[in-house]
């Protein structure tokens, strides 16, 4: 058998193992996901707040509580996050916000929203008009270099 057979064959079962690896930790990693998303489902409650920011920024810098930043690992205190800035009855609040719904919030407007614990799930219904989704126009990779 030539040598080059013999690392093709190496080669592929490298292959094969990692493919087989990467499914296994690919589902454990979406069995969490949904007993997540599951417990988010469970705490959320509807609140009104009047949004006075909202960006992204990363969470060492977003003003959130000292406890939320230890419990988060490592990797993600220094990534940015979408973050809103609300005021919620008399308390001005930082909260952590799904990307998908972050988006959609009005800035300097009554909002009502699902909230669990420090996280905005969804919007309800914004005071005044309805939730807009601002539609994002894809940059061909030529007009980004421009």
């Amino acid at each position: 058998m030539p040598v080059w057979s013999i690392v093709l064959l190496i080669v592929i079962a490298v292959l094969i193992a990692a493919l087989v690896a990467l499914t296994i930790v690919g589902k454990k990693l979406q069995k969490k996901q949904e007993a997540n998303n599951a417990q988010l489902e469970a705490a959320k409650q509807v609140m009104s707040m009047l949004v006075i920011d909202k960006k992204m920024m990363k969470m060492k810098d977003a003003g959130l509580p000292k406890m939320v930043l230890d419990q988060t690992p490592k990797a993600f205190r220094g990534r940015k996050m979408p973050i809103v800035k609300a005021k919620i009855g008399p308390r001005v609040m930082s909260l952590m916000c799904d990307p998908k719904v972050f988006d959609q919030i009005p800035i300097k407007a009554e909002v009502k929203a699902e909230v669990s614990g420090i996280y905005i799930v969804g919007i309800k219904s914004v005071r005044g008009g309805k939730i807009v989704v601002p539609e994002k126009k894809k940059k061909g990779l030529f007009k980004k270099n421009k």
